[in-house]
């Protein structure tokens, strides 16, 4: 099924149950993937993320029915999924800069934001340097932190910089299989948006204390090489690539990569490749 229907589908349920719970298991089913996928390819095509985009959407139709009926403005806000008049006065006004009270007796224009019909734009015209190899399995050996794929700042950064100079001592000296030098390892994606990240190394020695240890299966892997950005080019994978490749996303056992070669990590201005887990669609 080609990418932008299977996304139409989940965004079709999504719709369809804004008055009612979203089951996010469910959208992604629909659109074939983990949620996490599901969460990365909606934030990379509409530069929003899910969770947002559901909270806008129930705002606007919250706001139509304020200005259209005569339904209690209470009701209205526990048929959208607040809890409180405070928490739906205080998302209300957030969104459209008075309160519910106020846009009903004035009747003045709201921010309203219509359903997002998904079009993918493969353009083809800037160069994206890619290749598909098959790897064996590997063990990495590094540090680990858990961040949520739904949040609105990438704090993986701040992990890097974080990190003391001595750890980074100890994983050069672990490091002695391929591929070198650090790998960044995006894995154990779990239904609430919340991943662990990985800074290590690939290795075939104990594990110090302190440190974990991760499997890589065997997979094959669309490879793409340093192009600007990280993020950028994570971008173009997801919405360039990948819909025109005749592959999906592998299933989420298998992380994501990010692949530094250079032995003095962490640094300005590095070399990366990123590594993305395929099947034939």
């Amino acid at each position: 099924m080609d990418w932008t229907k299977r996304i139409g589908r989940a965004l079709d349920y999504i719709e369809e149950n804004l008055a009612a719970d979203i089951d996010f298991k469910q959208a992604a089913r629909l659109a074939l993937c983990s949620v996490n996928h599901f969460s990365n390819m909606f934030l990379m095509t509409t530069g929003i993320q899910i969770s947002e985009y559901i909270r806008r959407r129930r705002l606007s139709l919250a706001a139509l029915e304020i200005q259209n009926s005569d339904e209690k403005i209470i009701d209205i806000s526990l048929k959208y999924g607040y809890a409180s008049p405070t928490a739906f006065n205080r998302a209300f006004q957030n969104q459209h800069k008075v309160s519910p009270t106020y846009a009903r007796i004035r009747k003045i224009p709201l921010i309203t934001y219509p359903r997002i019909t998904l079009q993918i734009n493969l353009k083809g015209d800037a160069e994206m340097k890619c290749r598909i190899e098959k790897k064996p399995a590997f063990t990495v050996i590094g540090i680990k932190r858990t961040f949520r794929s739904d949040a609105q700042e990438n704090k993986i950064p701040g992990f890097w910089e974080e990190t003391p100079t001595e750890t980074y001592d100890k994983l050069r000296a672990l490091a002695n299989a391929e591929p070198k030098w650090f790998v960044g390892l995006c894995a154990d994606f779990g239904g609430d948006h919340e991943f662990d990240y990985y800074i290590a190394v690939s290795s075939t020695g104990d594990i110090p204390e302190g440190f974990v240890k991760k499997e890589v299966p065997q997979a094959t892997w669309a490879i793409l090489e340093k192009d600007g950005d990280l993020l950028s080019l994570a971008n173009r994978f997801w919405t360039e690539w990948l819909p025109s490749s005749g592959y999906r996303r592998a299933d989420e056992t298998v992380p994501d990569l990010e692949i530094y070669p250079e032995k003095d990590m962490p640094k300005d201005d590095y070399g990366y490749e990123l590594w993305f887990p395929i099947v034939k669609e």
